[in-house]
């Protein structure tokens, strides 16, 4: 009997444990391949990119469309990150070369063939931009990678529908919302990330004062409200600066999801561009 309630206990400090590593929601990415295909496809602390919203049920078809915009527009503001990629393909193409070298002429061929599929089959600046669902309905992250800046770039797609509202680009995306930082949805988190994303634009030497609004978006979590938010990045904006709500030179964003958390600071031309709803901006 002593035996099996010793089990039995164990078992319940066990599944205990199980219980608790479960709710870890953020990991560490390991090292190799697998693992960072893992970071890859999960938005980690330290990451950036654009939450891109559209209807109910419409989630795959915006991410199409949105990855065919994203990446016409990288190709002409970012041609380097192109030259990089075919720089590494190239290589890579030498050494298959290489090794093939003895091949016969017909399996040269099928190998050309395959290339050419490949390349069809490519996106023009790989690597950019990589779509990420959540358990959340409605919304896109769109996570970047270096050199494309997340609040210039979409700026400049919505100036450039502005300036053409007839030509319209997109049928299911709606608001594009860039995120220059993103990291825990906790109080340390936000903490972290707003520190970072706002020392640039209030935080400079010598001193300039700013008039800021502040603007977050709560969804599927209940740790961090409305009000806290605000206050917490007010305190962090500091002393010297003016909040004015309806004329603003800076509009700080913050967007919650789940366990995510992400801090951005935009112009005065927010609401002028429909803020930031390409849908709106094509249809007006």
């Amino acid at each position: 009997m002593a035996d099996t309630h010793k089990r039995k206990a164990n078992d319940a400090v066990g599944g205990a444990e199980k219980r608790v590593k479960s709710k870890k929601q953020w990991r560490v990415p390991k090292k190799g391949e697998n693992g960072f295909q893992q970071a890859k496809n999960t938005i980690q602390p330290g990451d950036s990119g654009i939450w891109v919203s559209c209807d109910k049920g419409r989630e795959n078809k915006c991410i199409h469309e949105v990855m065919d915009l994203f990446g016409e527009y990288a190709e002409r503001l970012y041609p380097q990150a192109q030259h990089v990629a075919a720089d590494n393909e190239t290589a890579e193409g030498g050494d298959v070369a290489a090794e093939n070298k003895d091949d016969s002429i017909t399996a040269n061929i099928e190998d050309e063939i395959k290339a050419e599929v490949r390349d069809i089959r490519k996106p023009s600046t790989p690597g950019l931009f990589t779509p990420i669902m959540l358990n959340v309905p409605c919304v896109v992250f769109f996570k970047t990678s270096h050199p494309v800046e997340a609040v210039s770039f979409v700026k400049t797609i919505c100036e450039d529908a502005l300036k053409d509202s007839s030509h319209k680009r997109t049928r299911f995306a709606k608001r594009l919302s860039p995120m220059t930082l993103v990291g825990r949805a906790s109080t340390e988190g936000l903490d972290k990330v707003a520190a970072e994303v706002l020392k640039p634009h209030f935080h400079q030497e010598p001193f300039k004062k700013r008039k800021f609004a502040i603007r977050p978006t709560i969804r599927n979590h209940t740790a961090l409200t409305r009000d806290a938010v605000i206050k917490q990045v007010a305190s962090i904006v500091g002393p010297g600066h003016q909040v004015d709500l309806n004329h603003y030179e800076l509009l700080i964003v913050v967007e919650v999801y789940q366990n995510i958390c992400g801090v951005s600071v935009l112009d005065d031309s927010f609401e002028r561009l429909k803020r930031y709803n390409i849908s709106e901006i094509f249809e007006p």
